[in-house]
């Protein structure tokens, strides 16, 4: 029996003699089935493939974790060293012996949550490794936990995980996307972890939003505010997004802001080109919902 690994997404799976007849997550129209086709794995054979974890220091207080070769959509995670307690945000699929060790110099793992479920990955595999530290998962988001386990909590709305360390439900990407605030990161200015629900543009200028970035789904501009409006109570100067290099490094909140209205202001404009109204929150709007 094994617990069963996406290559594609990097969701881990429940155990079975065999894997998934399909990936559920894959299968949904946020995501897309590899070129190869539907492949699966597990950690004992990227173990034995030679995959590993790579760790850098981001800035005080804040370590990213990838695999090497990259796995799955490439992303990394983020290890927050808050003064009360460790969270790891956006967990990755792999984790080598090393990587645990290292954690637990750094006072292992208190809480584990993500940015959204292409990131939920092996979450459940983190939590045993470090004392079955309790993951928190949106309610809203819930049909997609592929793996359950007693360490899962759900929640609504925000969630104060720690003092300065507050997890924000804003929608959009999923309806249970959220970002993690860091009171303390970016020396006292304040960071937002925001995975792909607020995407670090390339440049570190701009940020956008999409409901799905690989088949090139938008939001509605009504989505767009309310993800803005959620953010817009905290303190925050940085952004770092769900991959290495996805960073604002300074004026992160301004930038929120100006890239927010940009964004609203080209929906509503193919709205006016098309038939008047916001075409593309009517065709979201007729779309099926899951949750």
């Amino acid at each position: 029996m094994s617990h069963y690994i996406c290559t594609t997404c990097g969701t881990q799976y429940g155990e079975g003699d065999s894997p998934p007849p399909s990936c559920a997550v894959c299968g949904y129209e946020r995501q897309y089935l590899g070129w190869d086709g539907r492949r699966w794995t597990t950690l004992a054979e990227m173990r034995a493939e030679g995959y590993r974890n790579e760790v850098r220091h981001l800035e005080p207080g804040l370590i990213g974790i990838g695999i090497e070769p990259p796995f799955a959509v490439g992303q990394r995670a983020l290890l927050v060293r808050a003064r009360a307690g460790n969270v790891l945000w956006d967990p990755i699929s792999f984790m080598d012996e090393r990587v645990a060790d290292q954690i637990y110099t750094f006072g292992g793992i208190d809480a584990i949550s993500a940015s959204h479920p292409h990131f939920y990955s092996s979450m459940v595999e983190w939590s045993h490794t470090f004392d079955n530290a309790p993951i928190f998962i949106p309610r809203a988001d819930r049909m997609w936990v592929m793996r359950s386990d007693p360490a899962i909590q759900f929640y609504e709305g925000n969630l104060v995980l720690f003092p300065g360390v507050t997890l924000i439900q804003c929608g959009g990407h999923f309806p249970g996307s959220s970002v993690l605030h860091w009171a303390e990161g970016a020396s006292g200015r304040g960071v937002l972890l925001t995975g792909d629900t607020i995407m670090a543009a390339r440049d570190g200028r701009y940020v956008s939003f999409m409901r799905s970035f690989p088949n090139l789904m938008p939001l509605t501009a009504s989505a767009v505010e309310r993800i803005v409006e959620s953010v817009r109570p905290y303190r925050f100067d940085r952004i770092h997004g769900g991959w290495w290099g996805r960073t604002v490094a300074a004026g992160a909140k301004d930038i929120l802001e100006r890239s927010a209205e940009r964004y609203m202001r080209a929906v509503r404009r193919y709205g006016r080109q098309g038939q008047g109204t916001d075409r593309v929150s009517q065709v979201w709007a007729a779309q099926p919902r899951t949750s």
